[in-house]
């Protein structure tokens, strides 16, 4: 292999794929990137791999001869990182040599290591159900469900987000078992999924549950995504596989009944009440430096003379504390108290001026609701903290 590429291209490829190489490597070749040159197509793929999710991009260079090796990921990238922007990077070794030479007008350096033929093929693939999904879109859904999804291994079905498809609309789901995030995005398609041309039966509509680290992946690499640019997926066996312009992420798709989280949304609430998000949040923002001294808990009680709400935290030998923010709200007294962590997280996931809070008892699930028209396909619900409430 012998090559010239931009130091600036090849750290930003470098940066992108070392995402997907395993940090705790169950062989040697997994913490290495896989470097393969094309003369005939003048380009230069990287390979990032760790077995459940992988991260591939390609860029021009200057191809001589073509040629595969993988390097160490960490290594080769504190180097690259550090050489000069302005210098076009040199890459070339011998064939059956394992030992690739890096040239720029700053030095040369030598790295040793691991045969091409050791690094695992990343799974393609290359039939099953195919969607077209508007990169806004996805941005969309996975910002108001990921951080919602659970971080504890032994729920390994709820460390995913739940993605669902039907006709031209996406509806996504995470929850941890203590909180709940919904969203769904009518015209999320380019166009009607159709279950009959997939060879899915008429009365199921296609879903997948994928981990959140490979969709935070996808989140990053299509953020700053035209509206309509569309993001390909090919789902078959197991694996879900995301081709976005020159970068492809493969990741395996989670096994197991998804919980049916729609019956856990109640149907009606006795008592709701309307608050800016953003007061809200920042008054949160400030008592919970009190609540992270004891459990994170506040609690949230309506005085409703005086059409406001009193957010209350006791942090036992510590201190307490105090917030007051205003409320449209008709209706019996609210005493209720969350986690909150849970709260904030929710409301910051909300894009709308003013949400709805919504329950029917201290001890039953509460929802938030965005107010504004276009973000009304949101729904969070939190589980209530139970403490002793007030008289």
């Amino acid at each position: 292999m012998k090559l010239v590429c931009s130091q600036t291209e090849l750290n930003a490829a470098l940066q992108l794929v070392s995402r997907a190489v395993a940090s705790r490597p169950t062989h040697p070749v997994l913490a290495n990137v896989l470097l393969t040159a094309d003369e005939g197509t003048g380009r230069l793929s990287l390979t990032g791999f760790d077995l459940n999710l992988g991260i591939q991009t390609s860029f021009s260079a200057s191809i001589e001869k073509s040629g595969a090796i993988t390097l160490p990921a960490r290594l080769f990238g504190e180097i690259v990182a550090k050489l000069a922007t302005d210098s076009p990077i040199s890459l070339s070794f011998d064939d059956g040599s394992e030992q690739i030479e890096l040239t720029s007008k700053s030095g040369t350096y030598q790295m040793r290591g691991l045969s091409a033929d050791e690094f695992p093929e990343l799974p393609l693939v290359e039939s099953g159900t195919v969607f077209k999904v508007k990169a806004k879109a996805l941005v969309q859904a996975l910002r108001g469900t990921l951080f919602a999804s659970s971080t504890d291994e032994a729920k390994q079905l709820l460390t995913g987000v739940h993605l669902a498809f039907d006709g031209k609309s996406l509806k996504a789901a995470a929850t941890d078992g203590h909180r709940l995030a919904v969203l769904n995005i009518d015209n999320a398609l380019e166009t009607d999924f159709s279950k009959e041309d997939q060879g899915l039966q008429d009365d199921l509509s296609f879903a997948v549950t994928l981990p959140a680290r490979s969709l935070r992946e996808v989140e990053r690499l299509i953020s700053n995504w035209k509206n309509e640019d569309l993001v390909s997926l090919f789902c078959e066996k197991g694996q879900v596989v995301f081709l976005a312009d020159d970068q492809i992420i493969t990741s395996r798709t989670l096994e197991g009944l998804y919980p049916n989280y729609d019956q856990l949304i109640p149907n009606e609430y006795s008592k709701s009440l309307t608050i800016d998000r953003k007061n809200l949040i920042s008054a949160l923002e400030r008592i919970a430096v009190l609540a992270e001294q004891h459990n994170n808990v506040v609690k949230i009680v309506t005085e409703t003379s005086m059409q406001q709400i009193n957010i209350i935290v006791d942090a036992q030998d510590v201190g307490s504390g105090s917030e007051s923010v205003p409320i449209t709200y008709e209706g019996e007294s609210i005493q209720i108290a969350f986690n909150v962590r849970y709260i904030l997280d929710g409301l910051k996931a909300i894009v709308s001026d003013k949400v709805n809070l919504c329950c029917n008892a201290p001890t039953t699930p509460a929802v938030f609701l965005p107010t504004d028209i276009k973000t009304i396909g949101f729904t969070y619900l939190v589980m209530p903290v139970q403490v002793r409430l007030q008289n």
